[in-house]
Protein backbone atom coordinates (compact mmCIF):
# COMPACT_ATOMS: atom_id res chain seq x y z
CA UNK A 1 0.00 0.00 0.00
CA UNK A 2 1.07 3.86 -0.85
CA UNK A 3 -1.13 4.81 2.01
CA UNK A 4 -1.39 8.12 0.14
CA UNK A 5 -4.10 10.28 -0.40
CA UNK A 6 -4.02 12.58 -3.13
CA UNK A 7 -5.63 16.16 -3.33
CA UNK A 8 -6.13 17.30 -7.13
CA UNK A 9 -6.14 21.06 -6.86
CA UNK A 10 -5.00 23.06 -3.96
CA UNK A 11 -7.40 26.41 -3.93
CA UNK A 12 -10.42 27.49 -1.63
CA UNK A 13 -11.34 23.66 -1.12
CA UNK A 14 -8.61 21.71 -1.83
CA UNK A 15 -5.95 23.65 0.61
CA UNK A 16 -8.67 23.33 3.51
CA UNK A 17 -9.02 19.82 2.35
CA UNK A 18 -5.34 19.00 2.52
CA UNK A 19 -5.28 20.25 6.30
CA UNK A 20 -7.96 18.28 7.26
CA UNK A 21 -6.79 15.52 6.26
CA UNK A 22 -2.88 16.37 7.29
CA UNK A 23 -4.52 16.59 10.73
CA UNK A 24 -6.61 13.15 10.57
CA UNK A 25 -4.77 10.74 9.13
CA UNK A 26 -3.04 7.79 10.80
CA UNK A 27 1.11 7.33 10.92
CA UNK A 28 2.65 6.65 7.94
CA UNK A 29 0.26 8.03 5.55
CA UNK A 30 0.66 10.76 3.52
CA UNK A 31 -0.82 13.53 1.46
CA UNK A 32 0.13 14.82 -1.64
CA UNK A 33 -1.31 18.21 -2.66
CA UNK A 34 -1.29 18.78 -6.77
CA UNK A 35 -1.68 22.29 -8.33
CA UNK A 36 -0.10 24.00 -10.89
CA UNK A 37 0.37 27.25 -9.43
CA UNK A 38 2.81 27.55 -6.66
CA UNK A 39 0.98 29.75 -4.65
CA UNK A 40 -2.70 29.90 -3.47
CA UNK A 41 -4.52 32.47 -5.93
CA UNK A 42 -6.78 34.55 -3.83
CA UNK A 43 -9.12 34.59 -6.58
CA UNK A 44 -11.37 37.70 -5.10
CA UNK A 45 -9.17 39.95 -5.28
CA UNK A 46 -8.10 39.48 -8.82
CA UNK A 47 -10.70 42.04 -10.66
CA UNK A 48 -9.82 44.89 -8.10
CA UNK A 49 -6.00 44.21 -8.30
CA UNK A 50 -6.30 44.49 -12.22
CA UNK A 51 -7.80 47.93 -11.47
CA UNK A 52 -6.22 49.48 -8.62
CA UNK A 53 -2.13 49.69 -8.42
CA UNK A 54 0.05 48.56 -5.62
CA UNK A 55 -1.20 45.79 -4.14
CA UNK A 56 -0.84 42.83 -7.11
CA UNK A 57 1.89 40.78 -4.62
CA UNK A 58 -1.04 40.26 -1.89
CA UNK A 59 -2.87 38.14 -4.84
CA UNK A 60 -0.64 35.00 -3.92
CA UNK A 61 -0.47 33.58 -0.52
CA UNK A 62 2.50 31.10 -0.30
CA UNK A 63 1.55 27.11 0.65
CA UNK A 64 4.14 26.20 2.98
CA UNK A 65 2.59 27.63 6.63
CA UNK A 66 -0.76 26.23 5.87
CA UNK A 67 0.66 22.30 4.66
CA UNK A 68 3.56 23.10 7.93
CA UNK A 69 1.00 24.21 10.27
CA UNK A 70 -1.46 21.33 9.85
CA UNK A 71 1.37 18.47 10.48
CA UNK A 72 2.90 20.93 13.32
CA UNK A 73 1.62 18.34 16.10
CA UNK A 74 1.75 15.06 14.64
CA UNK A 75 5.56 14.88 13.39
CA UNK A 76 4.14 11.40 12.00
CA UNK A 77 2.27 13.01 9.50
CA UNK A 78 3.67 14.01 6.10
CA UNK A 79 2.11 16.74 3.38
CA UNK A 80 3.91 17.02 0.31
CA UNK A 81 3.31 19.96 -2.63
CA UNK A 82 3.90 18.94 -6.20
CA UNK A 83 3.44 22.07 -8.34
CA UNK A 84 2.46 19.95 -11.54
CA UNK A 85 -0.48 19.98 -14.06
CA UNK A 86 -2.32 16.73 -13.75
CA UNK A 87 -2.35 15.04 -17.09
CA UNK A 88 -4.49 11.92 -16.88
CA UNK A 89 -6.84 10.03 -13.92
CA UNK A 90 -7.36 6.95 -13.08
CA UNK A 91 -9.75 5.07 -9.96
CA UNK A 92 -5.98 4.46 -8.76
CA UNK A 93 -3.67 6.84 -10.14
CA UNK A 94 -2.82 9.89 -11.84
CA UNK A 95 -0.26 11.25 -14.40
CA UNK A 96 1.53 14.78 -13.87
CA UNK A 97 3.50 17.17 -16.32
CA UNK A 98 6.73 16.59 -14.66
CA UNK A 99 8.89 13.83 -12.09
CA UNK A 100 9.26 14.35 -8.73
CA UNK A 101 11.77 11.33 -8.03
CA UNK A 102 11.93 12.12 -4.37
CA UNK A 103 8.26 11.47 -4.31
CA UNK A 104 8.19 8.81 -5.71
CA UNK A 105 6.79 10.28 -9.41
CA UNK A 106 9.63 8.89 -11.56
CA UNK A 107 10.85 10.40 -14.35
CA UNK A 108 9.53 7.76 -16.89
CA UNK A 109 5.63 7.74 -16.43
CA UNK A 110 4.87 10.53 -14.07
CA UNK A 111 2.35 8.80 -12.26
CA UNK A 112 1.88 8.64 -8.67
CA UNK A 113 -0.05 6.22 -7.06
CA UNK A 114 -3.05 6.64 -4.74
CA UNK A 115 -5.26 5.12 -2.25
CA UNK A 116 -7.66 7.93 -2.14
CA UNK A 117 -7.88 11.09 -4.21
CA UNK A 118 -10.24 14.35 -3.56
CA UNK A 119 -10.71 16.20 -7.02
CA UNK A 120 -10.55 19.84 -6.43
CA UNK A 121 -10.04 21.18 -10.01
CA UNK A 122 -12.59 23.49 -9.84
CA UNK A 123 -13.23 25.69 -13.51
CA UNK A 124 -11.36 27.56 -15.43
CA UNK A 125 -11.61 31.34 -15.08
CA UNK A 126 -13.33 33.69 -16.87
CA UNK A 127 -10.74 35.53 -19.34
CA UNK A 128 -11.04 38.81 -17.32
CA UNK A 129 -9.40 37.08 -14.45
CA UNK A 130 -7.74 34.11 -16.01
CA UNK A 131 -3.82 34.27 -15.21
CA UNK A 132 -3.07 31.53 -17.84
CA UNK A 133 -4.81 33.59 -20.70
CA UNK A 134 -4.26 36.38 -22.88
CA UNK A 135 -4.42 40.01 -20.93
CA UNK A 136 -7.64 41.53 -21.60
CA UNK A 137 -8.95 41.61 -24.97
CA UNK A 138 -5.44 40.37 -26.62
CA UNK A 139 -7.16 36.66 -27.94
CA UNK A 140 -9.60 35.21 -25.79
CA UNK A 141 -12.13 37.66 -26.30
CA UNK A 142 -13.67 35.69 -29.48
CA UNK A 143 -10.63 34.97 -31.74
CA UNK A 144 -12.53 37.30 -31.65
CA UNK A 145 -12.10 40.84 -31.06
CA UNK A 146 -10.21 42.70 -33.96
CA UNK A 147 -7.55 45.65 -33.63
CA UNK A 148 -6.42 44.57 -30.05
CA UNK A 149 -3.27 47.20 -29.16
CA UNK A 150 -0.80 44.57 -27.68
CA UNK A 151 2.17 45.81 -25.77
CA UNK A 152 5.04 43.85 -26.83
CA UNK A 153 6.28 41.00 -28.61
CA UNK A 154 6.30 38.94 -25.63
CA UNK A 155 2.92 39.78 -24.94
CA UNK A 156 1.72 39.02 -28.81
CA UNK A 157 3.38 35.71 -27.98
CA UNK A 158 1.58 34.86 -24.86
CA UNK A 159 -2.02 36.11 -26.12
CA UNK A 160 -1.39 33.43 -29.12
CA UNK A 161 -0.73 30.83 -26.97
CA UNK A 162 -4.47 30.61 -25.58
CA UNK A 163 -5.00 27.13 -25.78
CA UNK A 164 -7.92 25.64 -23.00
CA UNK A 165 -5.38 22.74 -22.68
CA UNK A 166 -2.88 23.03 -19.12
CA UNK A 167 -0.26 21.48 -20.75
CA UNK A 168 0.32 23.57 -23.60
CA UNK A 169 -0.01 26.58 -22.33
CA UNK A 170 2.48 25.35 -19.37
CA UNK A 171 5.16 25.88 -21.98
CA UNK A 172 5.21 29.75 -21.79
CA UNK A 173 3.28 30.11 -18.16
CA UNK A 174 4.36 28.13 -15.26
CA UNK A 175 1.99 29.50 -12.47
CA UNK A 176 4.64 31.47 -10.59
CA UNK A 177 3.61 34.65 -8.60
CA UNK A 178 5.80 36.86 -10.35
CA UNK A 179 4.16 35.75 -13.51
CA UNK A 180 1.05 36.41 -11.49
CA UNK A 181 2.24 39.80 -10.79
CA UNK A 182 3.11 40.28 -14.27
CA UNK A 183 -0.08 39.68 -15.67
CA UNK A 184 -2.33 42.25 -13.12
CA UNK A 185 0.03 45.52 -13.67
CA UNK A 186 -0.61 44.15 -17.73
CA UNK A 187 -4.21 43.91 -17.53
CA UNK A 188 -4.22 47.14 -15.64
CA UNK A 189 -2.07 49.36 -17.99
CA UNK A 190 -4.81 48.14 -20.60
CA UNK A 191 -7.77 48.97 -18.52
CA UNK A 192 -6.04 52.50 -18.79
CA UNK A 193 -5.36 53.27 -21.79
CA UNK A 194 -8.86 51.98 -22.79
CA UNK A 195 -11.08 55.20 -23.40
CA UNK A 196 -14.40 52.68 -22.80
CA UNK A 197 -15.16 49.59 -21.22
CA UNK A 198 -17.98 47.33 -22.03
CA UNK A 199 -18.67 44.57 -19.44
CA UNK A 200 -20.68 41.52 -20.17
CA UNK A 201 -21.61 39.93 -17.54
CA UNK A 202 -23.62 40.88 -14.18
CA UNK A 203 -22.08 38.37 -12.05
CA UNK A 204 -20.48 39.50 -9.02
CA UNK A 205 -17.41 39.60 -11.28
CA UNK A 206 -18.44 42.16 -13.99
CA UNK A 207 -20.32 44.45 -11.28
CA UNK A 208 -16.92 44.37 -9.20
CA UNK A 209 -14.94 45.59 -12.53
CA UNK A 210 -17.60 48.04 -13.53
CA UNK A 211 -17.91 49.77 -10.49
CA UNK A 212 -14.45 49.57 -9.85
CA UNK A 213 -13.36 51.11 -13.21
CA UNK A 214 -15.83 53.34 -13.09
CA UNK A 215 -14.70 55.11 -9.91
CA UNK A 216 -10.72 54.71 -10.08
CA UNK A 217 -11.28 55.72 -14.12
CA UNK A 218 -14.77 58.73 -13.74
CA UNK A 219 -13.89 59.66 -16.88
CA UNK A 220 -14.48 56.29 -19.17
CA UNK A 221 -17.46 55.37 -20.21
CA UNK A 222 -18.20 52.13 -18.66
CA UNK A 223 -21.45 49.87 -19.87
CA UNK A 224 -22.58 47.00 -18.16
CA UNK A 225 -24.46 44.44 -20.09
CA UNK A 226 -26.57 41.37 -18.38
CA UNK A 227 -28.85 39.02 -20.25
CA UNK A 228 -31.17 39.02 -17.25
CA UNK A 229 -33.90 41.08 -16.53
CA UNK A 230 -32.48 40.63 -12.18
CA UNK A 231 -28.91 40.94 -11.25
CA UNK A 232 -27.71 37.72 -8.97
CA UNK A 233 -31.31 36.14 -10.31
CA UNK A 234 -30.53 33.39 -6.68
CA UNK A 235 -30.80 36.53 -4.31
CA UNK A 236 -33.45 39.12 -3.67
CA UNK A 237 -34.48 41.83 -5.50
CA UNK A 238 -33.58 44.17 -2.62
CA UNK A 239 -30.20 43.08 -3.41
CA UNK A 240 -30.51 43.67 -7.11
CA UNK A 241 -31.84 47.09 -6.71
CA UNK A 242 -29.37 48.05 -4.29
CA UNK A 243 -26.64 47.16 -7.11
CA UNK A 244 -28.81 48.95 -10.15
CA UNK A 245 -28.47 52.24 -7.67
CA UNK A 246 -24.79 52.32 -7.10
CA UNK A 247 -23.82 50.98 -10.94
CA UNK A 248 -26.56 54.37 -11.57
CA UNK A 249 -24.66 56.62 -8.91
CA UNK A 250 -20.99 55.67 -10.80
CA UNK A 251 -22.90 56.99 -14.22
CA UNK A 252 -22.28 52.95 -15.39
CA UNK A 253 -24.63 52.46 -18.32
CA UNK A 254 -26.74 49.37 -17.94
CA UNK A 255 -28.47 47.40 -19.92
CA UNK A 256 -30.43 44.07 -18.82
CA UNK A 257 -32.53 41.19 -20.40
CA UNK A 258 -30.26 41.41 -23.16
CA UNK A 259 -27.64 39.16 -24.93
CA UNK A 260 -24.47 39.84 -26.95
CA UNK A 261 -24.47 38.69 -30.41
CA UNK A 262 -21.20 37.12 -30.71
CA UNK A 263 -21.13 37.29 -34.19
CA UNK A 264 -20.92 41.03 -34.12
CA UNK A 265 -17.29 40.72 -32.33
CA UNK A 266 -16.26 38.79 -35.24
CA UNK A 267 -17.92 41.08 -37.72
CA UNK A 268 -15.19 43.68 -36.76
CA UNK A 269 -16.89 46.65 -36.79
CA UNK A 270 -15.57 49.76 -35.47
CA UNK A 271 -16.18 53.48 -35.64
CA UNK A 272 -14.54 56.70 -33.97
CA UNK A 273 -14.78 57.75 -30.30
CA UNK A 274 -15.54 61.04 -28.78
CA UNK A 275 -11.52 61.34 -28.22
CA UNK A 276 -11.13 59.82 -31.60
CA UNK A 277 -9.34 56.50 -30.58
CA UNK A 278 -10.87 53.57 -32.81
CA UNK A 279 -13.70 51.18 -31.16
CA UNK A 280 -15.53 48.41 -31.77
CA UNK A 281 -19.12 48.20 -32.22
CA UNK A 282 -20.67 45.22 -31.12
CA UNK A 283 -24.75 44.41 -31.09
CA UNK A 284 -27.02 42.89 -28.90
CA UNK A 285 -29.49 39.92 -29.75
CA UNK A 286 -32.05 42.84 -29.93
CA UNK A 287 -30.44 44.97 -32.38
CA UNK A 288 -29.30 47.29 -29.85
CA UNK A 289 -25.59 48.53 -30.73
CA UNK A 290 -22.81 49.26 -28.32
CA UNK A 291 -19.31 51.18 -29.26
CA UNK A 292 -16.63 50.14 -26.77
CA UNK A 293 -12.56 50.40 -26.73
CA UNK A 294 -12.23 47.34 -24.59
CA UNK A 295 -14.62 44.54 -24.17
CA UNK A 296 -14.66 42.20 -20.88
CA UNK A 297 -16.04 39.20 -21.40
CA UNK A 298 -17.59 37.71 -17.24
CA UNK A 299 -19.34 35.50 -18.64
CA UNK A 300 -18.74 32.61 -16.41
CA UNK A 301 -16.34 29.43 -16.50
CA UNK A 302 -15.72 26.37 -17.93
CA UNK A 303 -15.48 23.32 -15.91
CA UNK A 304 -12.00 21.56 -15.57
CA UNK A 305 -13.82 17.74 -15.42
CA UNK A 306 -12.46 16.36 -18.35
CA UNK A 307 -9.85 14.38 -16.41
CA UNK A 308 -12.93 12.38 -14.67
CA UNK A 309 -14.92 12.16 -17.85
CA UNK A 310 -11.81 10.19 -19.63
CA UNK A 311 -11.55 7.69 -16.31
CA UNK A 312 -15.39 7.56 -15.17
CA UNK A 313 -17.17 8.56 -18.14
CA UNK A 314 -20.23 7.81 -16.46
CA UNK A 315 -19.67 10.31 -13.83
CA UNK A 316 -19.69 13.61 -15.74
CA UNK A 317 -23.16 15.21 -16.62
CA UNK A 318 -23.45 15.00 -20.67
CA UNK A 319 -26.11 17.20 -21.43
CA UNK A 320 -28.28 20.23 -19.73
CA UNK A 321 -28.42 22.82 -17.40
CA UNK A 322 -25.56 20.81 -15.04
CA UNK A 323 -23.41 19.59 -18.42
CA UNK A 324 -19.92 19.21 -17.37
CA UNK A 325 -20.86 18.64 -13.51
CA UNK A 326 -19.32 15.21 -11.58
CA UNK A 327 -21.87 13.48 -10.39
CA UNK A 328 -21.54 12.45 -6.17
CA UNK A 329 -23.64 11.33 -3.29
CA UNK A 330 -24.11 13.41 -0.29
CA UNK A 331 -20.49 12.18 0.83
CA UNK A 332 -18.84 13.75 -2.21
CA UNK A 333 -18.05 10.51 -3.08
CA UNK A 334 -17.80 10.49 -7.07
CA UNK A 335 -20.84 8.51 -8.50
CA UNK A 336 -22.43 7.35 -11.40
CA UNK A 337 -26.20 6.64 -12.72
CA UNK A 338 -28.11 3.44 -10.99
CA UNK A 339 -30.04 3.58 -13.66
CA UNK A 340 -28.28 4.45 -16.94
CA UNK A 341 -31.76 4.76 -18.57
CA UNK A 342 -33.01 7.44 -16.00
CA UNK A 343 -29.52 9.14 -15.46
CA UNK A 344 -30.74 11.83 -13.44
CA UNK A 345 -33.39 12.47 -11.06
CA UNK A 346 -34.67 15.61 -9.11
CA UNK A 347 -33.07 16.20 -5.54
CA UNK A 348 -35.96 16.15 -3.18
CA UNK A 349 -34.62 16.21 -0.17
CA UNK A 350 -37.90 15.65 1.65
CA UNK A 351 -38.34 12.84 0.51
CA UNK A 352 -34.54 11.64 1.68
CA UNK A 353 -31.45 12.66 0.67
CA UNK A 354 -31.73 13.26 -2.84
CA UNK A 355 -29.00 10.74 -4.20
CA UNK A 356 -30.58 7.17 -4.00
CA UNK A 357 -30.57 7.05 -8.11
CA UNK A 358 -26.45 7.17 -7.83
CA UNK A 359 -23.58 4.58 -6.83
CA UNK A 360 -20.37 4.89 -5.83
CA UNK A 361 -18.13 2.77 -8.12
CA UNK A 362 -14.99 3.72 -6.26
CA UNK A 363 -15.54 4.94 -2.57
CA UNK A 364 -12.17 6.35 -2.43
CA UNK A 365 -12.52 8.85 -5.10
CA UNK A 366 -14.42 12.52 -3.83
CA UNK A 367 -15.35 15.75 -5.25
CA UNK A 368 -15.68 18.98 -4.29
CA UNK A 369 -16.03 22.48 -5.55
CA UNK A 370 -17.17 24.17 -8.56
CA UNK A 371 -16.68 20.99 -10.75
CA UNK A 372 -19.28 18.90 -8.35
CA UNK A 373 -23.03 19.08 -8.96
CA UNK A 374 -23.36 19.24 -5.12
CA UNK A 375 -27.04 19.60 -4.43
CA UNK A 376 -27.45 23.20 -5.55
CA UNK A 377 -24.42 24.94 -3.28
CA UNK A 378 -23.24 28.30 -4.69
CA UNK A 379 -20.32 28.19 -6.71
CA UNK A 380 -17.79 30.34 -4.08
CA UNK A 381 -14.73 29.32 -2.27
CA UNK A 382 -16.55 29.39 0.55
CA UNK A 383 -19.06 26.15 -0.60
CA UNK A 384 -15.88 24.51 -1.48
CA UNK A 385 -14.67 24.82 1.50
CA UNK A 386 -16.98 22.95 3.71
CA UNK A 387 -17.36 20.40 1.14
CA UNK A 388 -14.98 18.16 2.60
CA UNK A 389 -16.89 17.22 5.47
CA UNK A 390 -15.81 13.19 5.81
CA UNK A 391 -11.96 14.44 6.82
CA UNK A 392 -10.24 11.29 7.57
CA UNK A 393 -13.25 9.55 8.12
CA UNK A 394 -13.18 8.77 4.31
CA UNK A 395 -10.18 5.89 5.67
CA UNK A 396 -13.13 4.27 6.75
CA UNK A 397 -13.53 3.28 3.46
CA UNK A 398 -9.98 1.53 3.20
CA UNK A 399 -9.59 -2.38 2.91
CA UNK A 400 -13.64 -2.39 1.10
CA UNK A 401 -13.76 -3.68 -2.54
CA UNK A 402 -14.66 -2.28 -5.48
CA UNK A 403 -18.01 -2.64 -6.10
CA UNK A 404 -19.19 -2.33 -2.25
CA UNK A 405 -19.23 1.38 -2.26
CA UNK A 406 -22.84 1.77 -1.34
CA UNK A 407 -22.09 -0.13 1.95
CA UNK A 408 -19.18 1.71 2.91
CA UNK A 409 -20.68 4.81 2.54
CA UNK A 410 -23.35 4.23 5.31
CA UNK A 411 -21.62 5.65 8.16
CA UNK A 412 -20.07 8.99 6.74
CA UNK A 413 -21.53 12.06 7.15
CA UNK A 414 -23.91 13.93 4.04
CA UNK A 415 -23.69 16.74 3.00
CA UNK A 416 -25.91 19.74 3.17
CA UNK A 417 -25.63 23.08 1.06
CA UNK A 418 -26.22 25.75 3.40
CA UNK A 419 -28.46 28.87 2.39
CA UNK A 420 -26.81 31.39 -0.60
CA UNK A 421 -24.89 34.01 0.72
CA UNK A 422 -22.78 36.89 -1.03
CA UNK A 423 -20.73 39.79 -0.41
CA UNK A 424 -19.62 41.79 -3.28
CA UNK A 425 -17.92 45.35 -3.58
CA UNK A 426 -19.81 48.36 -5.39
CA UNK A 427 -16.72 50.28 -6.26
CA UNK A 428 -13.55 50.86 -3.79
CA UNK A 429 -15.22 51.06 -0.06
CA UNK A 430 -19.04 50.39 -0.78
CA UNK A 431 -19.69 46.32 -0.11
CA UNK A 432 -23.14 44.81 -0.30
CA UNK A 433 -24.56 41.60 0.82
CA UNK A 434 -27.30 39.19 1.83
CA UNK A 435 -27.33 36.71 4.28
CA UNK A 436 -30.24 34.43 5.40
CA UNK A 437 -32.23 36.77 3.62
CA UNK A 438 -30.68 39.96 5.22
CA UNK A 439 -29.14 42.79 2.77
CA UNK A 440 -26.90 45.29 3.91
CA UNK A 441 -24.42 48.00 3.04
CA UNK A 442 -21.35 48.42 4.21
CA UNK A 443 -18.87 51.90 3.25
CA UNK A 444 -15.85 50.40 5.26
CA UNK A 445 -14.11 48.90 2.07
CA UNK A 446 -10.51 49.53 1.56
CA UNK A 447 -8.50 49.18 -1.44
CA UNK A 448 -6.94 46.12 -1.17
CA UNK A 449 -9.79 43.88 0.16
CA UNK A 450 -8.25 43.45 3.35
CA UNK A 451 -6.07 40.76 1.86
CA UNK A 452 -4.17 40.27 4.85
CA UNK A 453 -7.11 38.39 6.61
CA UNK A 454 -6.68 35.76 4.09
CA UNK A 455 -3.02 35.72 4.58
CA UNK A 456 -3.77 35.08 8.06
CA UNK A 457 -6.24 32.47 7.65
CA UNK A 458 -3.52 30.39 5.69
CA UNK A 459 -0.99 30.82 8.99
CA UNK A 460 1.42 33.37 6.86
CA UNK A 461 2.77 35.95 8.78
CA UNK A 462 1.82 39.23 6.95
CA UNK A 463 4.59 41.59 8.68
CA UNK A 464 7.49 43.22 6.88
CA UNK A 465 8.69 41.25 3.44
CA UNK A 466 6.59 38.15 4.15
CA UNK A 467 3.48 38.95 1.64
CA UNK A 468 6.26 39.40 -1.01
CA UNK A 469 7.43 35.44 -1.18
Amino acid sequence: MSKTVAVLGASYGGAHAAKLLAQGLPAGWKVVVVDRNTHMNHLYVLPRYAVVSGHEYKAFIPYGPLLRGATASKPDASVVFLHANVTSLSPRSITLSRAFPEHGVDDTTHTLRFDYAVYALGSHLPAPIDLWGPVGDEQDVAALTVGADHESTADKANASHSSSNPLERAAITRGTKPEGIEWLKRFRRRVEKASSVLVVGGGALGVQYATDIAEVYPHKRVTLLHSRKQLMPRFSERLHSEIVSSLSELKITTILGDRLDLSSIKAGKTTQGPDGKEERVVRTLSGHEISAELILLCTGQNLNTDLVAQAIPDAVIPDGSKKGLIRVKRTMQVAVPSNPAAPDMPVDSAKGSGDEHLHVPHPHLFAIGDAADAFGAMNSGRSSYFQLINRSEILRTHGKAEGQADSSSDDLEQYTPGPPMIKITLGLTKQLYEVDGEVGTKMDGTPDLEAHRMWEFYGVETDGDKMYE
